[in-house]
């Protein structure tokens, strides 16, 4: 085991031993798993709630469901300035760890709290100046334009939540606690997926709120998930505790989290933007075409999520036993991490193939949106066989704290190879479905360059 933190009792180490774990140690095969599974747990139910959301808009109509599929959409492009923090975080906090250094583990996590708290104010001053002005430049329809802007103003006040729920959620995950995280993920989406047709629909005593009542509930969650990793995080019940007493802002730790994060941030950055204007090229194919471009987008989530789970925790233990001097070991389990998610993804993009239409009635049962979603979700799911390969890859070397390639990489394959054909495709004989198609050629490419990098391994060799 590894060394206990100081003022845990020994009754608490003795309850709770995995907690305390050294995973640097050990079978790694075991060790992925044990990290693995909560995260993926996690990760899923992260995405479920805005995927009941989607249902729950299905029930009132496409002009719903592209509102608050593209409204998504730009609140993923904005928080990517917090997720980049986030990578910084992880990267220094599990090499800390790795080293067997908790003193400064948790000076970075104070740091990277107080750096979130920030940055979620200013990010919701922006959404919320901003907000209907972006989805007018996408070119959507009047009505969406109207559904989307509310949905989206509301989200961004609760950014703050996010970002300190973000914060909480990787100092524990990254220190080698993904158990809590996991807890805490189960009792903030029960009362999400719980709540949310009340204040859609208006059931018992609650208003009828339609999208902006998806959009209170995911508020709720949020805040109430920070809060709940808060109190985890200051009484002591992780491997890391925290206080705030005679709290100062640390500049240098502060730089580095940013500089680790600032490649990452303008990485997941780019990728939204990229999303954002390949469902612009869809837009001018009408509002059902948008629905089952938002439909599949949904679908990449659901896929995601339990990908990135594997993908997390195979960087953690990268910085991990980067931090214990242990390069190879931290490459094997990398390559572990991308075998395991192969096995998953050709077994799922399979059934997808089979049964498009299982798929796409959950969302909606509109025959016209159905039509184009079926063959939509066709495509992708070719793409989704190979994902593995840059999804986990791309985890494990931003979890080395080597960010920069990752986003040299994200840039070819966005601006040069998937927008540019988007705009090909849409505009010959594949029409609608060329913008798939050319997110599958980018996957593809991406499979290859980032596997090329790993296995050279000049991600070992980053500083922190």
């Amino acid at each position: 085991m590894s060394e206990k933190p100081d003022g845990y009792s020994k009754q608490l180490v003795a309850s709770d031993a995995r907690r305390f774990k050294d995973w640097t140690q050990g079978n790694i095969n075991k060790n992925l798993f044990s990290l693995a599974w909560p995260l993926i747990i996690t990760n899923s139910l992260n995405v479920l709630g805005p995927t009941v959301d989607m249902i729950w808009m299905g029930r009132l109509g496409p002009d719903y469901v592209a509102a608050v599929g593209v409204a998504a959409t730009v609140i993923m492009l904005v928080s990517a300035f917090l997720m980049g923090v986030f990578t910084g975080l992880r990267s220094m906090v599990s090499r800390y760890m790795g080293a067997k250094d908790q003193q400064l583990a948790v000076h970075t996590a104070q740091q990277a709290l107080a750096t979130a708290a920030i940055f979620g104010v200013l990010l919701a001053i922006m959404g919320i100046l901003l907000d209907r002005w972006i989805l007018e430049l996408m070119g959507v329809a009047p009505e969406v334009v109207e559904i989307g802007s509310a949905y989206m103003r509301i989200n961004f006040i609760g950014m703050i939540a996010m970002g300190v729920r973000f914060a909480t959620d990787g100092t524990m995950q990254a220190s080698g606690d993904t158990m809590t995280p996991m807890k805490l993920a189960v009792i903030f989406r029960i009362v999400h997926i719980f709540l949310c047709p009340f204040l859609v629909f208006g059931w018992g005593f609650f208003p009828a709120m339609e999208a902006n009542g998806a959009a209170i509930t995911n508020v709720i969650s949020q805040t109430l998930g920070s809060l709940l990793g808060l109190g985890i995080l200051m009484s002591g019940r992780s491997r890391l505790r925290l206080s705030f007493n005679k709290f100062r802002f640390d500049p240098r730790i502060i730089w580095k989290l940013i500089s680790i994060g600032i490649p990452a941030s303008i990485m997941m950055l780019q990728m939204q933007l990229g999303q954002l204007i390949m469902t612009a090229l869809v837009t001018s194919f009408g509002t059902v075409a948008v629905a089952a471009h938002t439909i599949c987008q949904r679908l990449d989530m659901l896929l995601l999520m339990p990908l990135m789970g594997i993908g997390v925790s195979a960087g953690v233990l990268v910085g991990l036993n980067l931090g214990a001097k242990q390069p190879e070991r931290a490459e094997k389990s990398g390559w572990m991490a991308v075998l395991i998610s192969e096995i998953i993804l050709i077994m799922a993009g399979a059934a997808i193939l089979i049964w498009p239409s299982a798929v796409v009635d959950i969302f909606s049962l509109d025959p016209d949106l159905g039509a184009i979603a079926d063959n939509y979700i066709r495509i992708a799911a070719l793409g989704y066989m190979i994902m593995a390969f840059y999804l986990v890859l791309q985890n494990c070397i931003t979890g080395a704290g080597d960010t920069l390639p990752p986003l040299l990489i994200g840039l070819v394959i966005v601006w040069v190879i998937q927008i540019p054909l988007g705009w090909l495709f849409t505009n010959t004989g594949l029409g609608v479905y060329g913008v798939r198609w050319a997110v599958v050629i980018g996957q593809v490419l991406a499979m290859l360059a980032y596997a090329i990098y790993f296995r050279s391994g000049r991600w070992k060799k980053k500083r922190i």
